[in-house]
Order: C-alpha cells, then sequence, then structure tokens
C-alpha cells in the first residue's frame, strides 16, 4: 500500500501513517512520482488531479481530500476510472461558520479598518467611527436580515448562529437541497435570487464552485443590494465577481465586503486591499488548531480503510 500525502496535513493525521512504510510525505523528494507507484493520494488546498494526472497513475485507486471543495479534481475522470474519491465533510463547518460571523462583524464594526488606520499611526477618534457623525461609522447587526446562499452543513451553523446570537431574520437559498432538508431550519426560504439581493442586510455565501455559482454575485446582484449591505465569501473563489465587487466598493454602493477566498490564491496586491471597507483573508475560514487535527485524521483514515477493503466513507465519486 502506497500512500503519497501532496499537502501538509495536521501531525495527527500524520501519527496514523506510521504504520504504513511505504507512506510519502509532501515534503520528500519522491513525492513527484505519484503518478508511477500511488494506491491512494492525500491532497487539500487547490491541488489539482486532472485527467491526465489520473491517467498516468495506473495504481491509483482512491483520492481522500482534506477539507468539503473538490472543484480541482476531475470527477468525471475518477469515476470513468473507478478511482474513489472522498472528502471530508462537516469537520469544518464550526470553523467556517465562526469565521463567516467574524468577518462579517469585522466589516459591519470597521474593526480591520481601525485597526489598520492605528497600526499606521493616522488620527482617528471615535466620533470618526461610532456613529456619532450620522450615517457614518460603524453597523449593528442585531435583529438584521441574513441572507445565506448555499444550506449545507456550513450555511446551517451560520444560519442558526446569526439567528440565535443576534436574532436575525434569515433568508435560505438552495436550489439544489432536497425538500425534506428544509424541515427544521428556521428561515425564509427564497425561490429566486433578485427576491433575495434587495432584503439582505449581510449576504453569506457558502455554495460550492460550479458552472452555475461562477460569478453568481455579479454587478447585477451588487446593484440590487442595500447600499447598507454586506457581502462575506468563505465558498470558493470566483463565485463572486470581483472585479464588480470592487466596483461596488468603490463607488461606496455597498457598505463593505469580505472574502477569505479569491480567483486566485494567495491574494498578495489584490486592489481590493486598496478599499477601507473591505476585509480580507488568505483562505483561513476552515482553519482552527481543532478542526485540522479532527480533519487530518479523517483523512487519512478514511483512505487507508478504503485500501484496507473496507467502505468508502465520503465517498462523492
Amino acid at each position: 500500500m502506497k500512500i503519497f500525502v501532496l499537502d501538509a496535513i495536521n501531525r495527527m493525521g500524520i501519527e496514523r501513517l506510521a504504520g504504513f512504510p511505504g507512506t510519502v510525505l509532501w515534503d520528500d523528494p519522491r513525492i513527484g512520482s505519484w503518478r508511477e507507484h500511488a494506491d491512494g493520494i492525500v491532497l487539500r488546498g487547490n491541488t489539482p488531479i486532472t485527467a491526465a494526472d489520473m491517467a498516468r497513475a495506473p495504481h491509483l485507486k482512491a483520492i481522500s481530500k482534506h477539507g468539503t471543495g473538490v472543484d480541482q479534481i476531475d470527477l468525471v475522470a475518477a469515476r470513468e476510472r473507478g478511482i474513489a474519491v472522498m472528502n471530508t465533510p462537516s469537520l469544518n463547518a464550526d470553523a467556517v461558520s465562526e469565521m463567516a460571523m467574524a468577518m462579517a462583524l469585522a466589516v459591519a464594526r470597521q474593526v480591520a479598518f481601525a485597526d489598520r488606520t492605528l497600526r499606521a499611526g493616522k488620527p482617528l477618534r471615535r466620533e470618526d467611527i461610532d456613529g456619532s457623525a450620522g450615517g457614518t461609522g460603524g453597523r449593528g447587526m442585531d435583529g438584521k436580515t441574513v441572507a445565506v446562499l448555499g444550506l449545507g452543513n456550513i450555511g446551517r451553523r451560520v444560519a442558526e448562529r446569526w439567528r440565535l446570537a443576534f436574532g436575525a431574520t434569515i433568508l435560505a437559498y438552495d436550489p439544489h437541497l432536497p425538500e425534506p432538508a428544509w424541515g427544521g431550519i428556521a428561515c425564509e426560504r427564497i425561490a429566486r435570487l433578485d427576491d433575495l439581493w434587495g432584503r439582505a442586510d449581510l449576504v453569506s455565501i457558502h455554495v460550492p464552485l460550479t458552472a452555475e455559482t461562477r460569478h453568481l454575485v455579479g454587478a447585477g446582484a451588487l446593484a440590487r443590494m442595500k447600499p447598507t449591505a454586506i457581502l462575506v465569501n468563505l465558498a470558493r473563489g470566483g463565485v463572486v465577481d470581483e472585479d464588480a465587487l470592487y466596483d461596488a466598493l468603490a463607488g461606496k454602493r455597498i457598505f463593505g465586503a469580505a472574502l477569505d477566498v479569491f480567483e486566485k490564491e494567495p491574494p498578495a496586491g489584490h486592489r481590493l486591499f486598496t478599499l477601507p471597507n473591505f476585509v480580507g483573508t488568505p483562505h483561513i475560514g476552515a482553519g482552527t488548531i481543532d478542526s485540522r487535527e479532527q480533519t487530518a485524521v479523517m483523512v487519512v483514515e478514511q483512505l487507508v480503510d478504503y485500501l484496507s477493503g473496507r467502505p468508502a466513507r465520503n465517498r462523492i465519486a
């Protein structure tokens, strides 16, 4: 059994591989030979696994993905070749939902703007940012309307936390959620996105990146949003049209936005970072010590189980 771990994962997962001497880790010079030798691979982040990669991997039986998103894996090719693809759903839901709220609040209360201003040694009076000057300053979130796009494990937690902690009214959009799954979600179900944009004080995005969702939030959607609204994306880069978002923020057509994911990562030098009403982080939404330990263990154990002849867990292809 030869396992290649293509990307760095938490040491808790590596410890589970101690009994498999054929394991090759990401920092081993042999890692580039995975296509020729691997029975199974572990990957995370944006490492692509293409149809061409699979065609060169005659022994490859399984791919175990650290995290939920699998848009960098050619699932059609995997199915055609009988290669099992597994992910690790749910384990990062708490971490991502916490981060979604943290980023929304950082924008609403202008935390990042205040911090950047003070660190730069520039003058900033509390009256400039606490609402004393009429319409300027931070915004409260208590009792506001929160639109959640995507009601998977993460989206559900985001909706529930805003509702319980802030008394928010939840608008929920997910055209692919099975009818029975809507039960127990305290929300107003929205069938058409055009009915959502103008009502939301916060739009929180938690959908996968697909042909259907690419640039789901573009110039048209942003134009329909309230000038006091906030946009947060912790799903995938590409769901938001970043050029359109820049124009909307620069023109102050919405209050602010926060992105943890970008079309090109890492996002160093992105012009969005020149705007005071923008907060950005480098795809760290799922990254807490707790979630990384749990995910590393699962991503390794389910691969080992499958290669040992046990049923696949969390198989998506």
